[in-house]
């Protein structure tokens, strides 16, 4: 089967990986351009391209999909199945129609549940208990094509972003790899995604705003949600500070307002919030690296009765 893949973030590289090992034939690997990255904005290639490079694996970078150039380059390739995951960019309705036995697509989520690029930290921040992974076969709407296959993905209490997505990067992966033998068997049928439609966008840097009037337990899904991008974060006596890791309490009873500091110790800082107490177990000030609670304590004391705002 001839494949072209468009893929660009971490996300991409398990299914990457798992075709280029069931030896399929990897017509082009598709990704975005390099970008600036860091504080230094050292321009930086996507993960998906630095691994196809290291497999000898054609790369192609467009920066507009819908000029005529790149439709024809594409077309040249003569591909049976564009897979996409985790791409980044909309394919317009001329690409979608090059493959005869069309785009498939991998998105982490139960499809219709959390359509857009935001499915895997809004799973987390919503609460849910399961989440999943869905192929479909791709139209022009986001998200929106028939589903081909679905499975479902148990969410754990200590989850973040993170280990969620990896986690459910290579379930996608097989389920990619069981997808298109299937469709090489032309044993799947689509069928139309039915159910409540819910949306994930792309979470901003000042979604990550602790609101400390809300339940401990809230505040502890936005900080897994969150981790390790774009991070949750609060200021202390004007400094920020980002939260990674944190334990929620919500039977106990605060004594004092909402982001007042109660207890201070190497098992954690306890926060009053707007229900319950929440025990911070992973900092990080402006400037320095994550730390563990004891060890950032060493350096920045937080004092009981003080506020974070």
């Amino acid at each position: 089967m001839r494949i072209i893949f468009m893929g660009s973030s971490k996300f991409s590289l398990p299914t990457l990986k798992t075709l280029y090992k069931e030896g399929y034939e990897l017509m082009c690997v598709v990704t975005t351009p390099d970008k600036p990255k860091g504080r230094g904005l050292k321009i930086t290639p996507p993960p998906v391209k630095e691994w196809a490079r290291e497999h000898s694996l054609r790369v192609f970078q467009p920066d507009n999909l819908k000029k005529e150039e790149v439709i024809q380059f594409l077309r040249h390739l003569a591909p049976q199945v564009i897979v996409v995951v985790a791409y980044g960019k909309i394919l317009p309705g001329e690409i979608l129609k090059l493959p005869p036995l069309g785009c498939i697509n991998l998105h982490p989520s139960l499809l219709p549940e959390l359509r857009g690029p935001g499915a895997i930290p809004w799973s987390i921040l919503l609460g849910k208990e399961y989440t999943g992974v869905t192929t479909i076969l791709m139209d022009e709407g986001i998200d929106t094509g028939d589903i081909l296959l679905q499975e479902k993905e148990r969410i754990y209490p200590e989850d973040t972003a993170e280990t969620l997505g990896e986690r459910l990067a290579c379930r996608g992966a097989k389920l990619v790899l069981k997808t298109l033998k299937l469709i090489q068997e032309k044993r799947i049928q689509p069928k139309p995604q039915k159910g409540e439609v819910s949306y994930a966008p792309l979470l901003k840097k000042e979604d990550g705003r602790i609101d400390w009037s809300k339940k401990a337990s809230d505040i502890h899904n936005l900080i897994r949600a969150l981790n390790p991008w774009p991070s949750a974060f609060t200021f202390y006596e004007g400094t920020r500070i980002k939260i990674y890791r944190s334990s929620p309490f919500p039977q106990e009873k605060p004594s004092s307002p909402p982001g007042t500091i109660e207890e201070v110790g190497k098992e954690g800082v306890g926060v009053s919030t707007g229900e319950g107490v929440l025990k911070l177990l992973e900092l990080q000030r402006e400037g320095k690296k994550r730390m563990g609670v004891e060890e950032f304590l060493r350096g920045f004391p937080l004092k009981p009765g003080t506020r974070f705002t």
